[in-house]
């Protein structure tokens, strides 16, 4: 087992964490009284979104925890999958900077910056994976 193996194991349950923190966001963020508010159809979009990308966290979850030693095997379909789940995470970064609210990021600082700090390391990991 190498440290990569064990760094991609970690991701894996980052982006579990991850998913599963979703859930305290919805009701920080009181998405049932927000929703209400909109039109039937934006809701049902933007929930189908939101479950939507829960579930495809948890699948980036399941293929770094059952699939470690293939993603850390500098493979070309390994290098491909690393890489998009970089760019992933540093996009999901650099749009939290740069789009977010402001004053919803401050009010929330140590959310903020771990998240900030757990996409970052996912960044790092699967970068890794990549240059391996």
């Amino acid at each position: 087992m190498t440290p990569l193996i064990v760094a991609i194991w970690v991701a894996g349950a980052v982006q579990l964490a991850i998913a599963a923190a979703n859930l305290e966001v919805a009701r920080k963020l009181d998405y049932r009284a927000n929703l209400a508010r909109l039109t039937p159809i934006v809701a049902q979009v933007f929930l189908a979104h939101a479950v939507y990308i829960v579930l495809v966290m948890i699948w980036f979850s399941s293929i770094c925890l059952v699939f470690a030693r293939e993603l850390a095997s500098g493979d070309p379909l390994a290098r491909f999958l690393t890489g998009g789940l970089a760019a992933f995470w540093g996009l999901r970064a650099i749009i939290q900077l740069t789009f977010y609210d402001r004053q919803v990021r401050k009010d929330h600082r140590l959310e903020d910056v771990a998240f900030l700090a757990a996409c970052a390391l996912l960044t790092g990991i699967f970068l890794t994976a990549v240059l391996h």
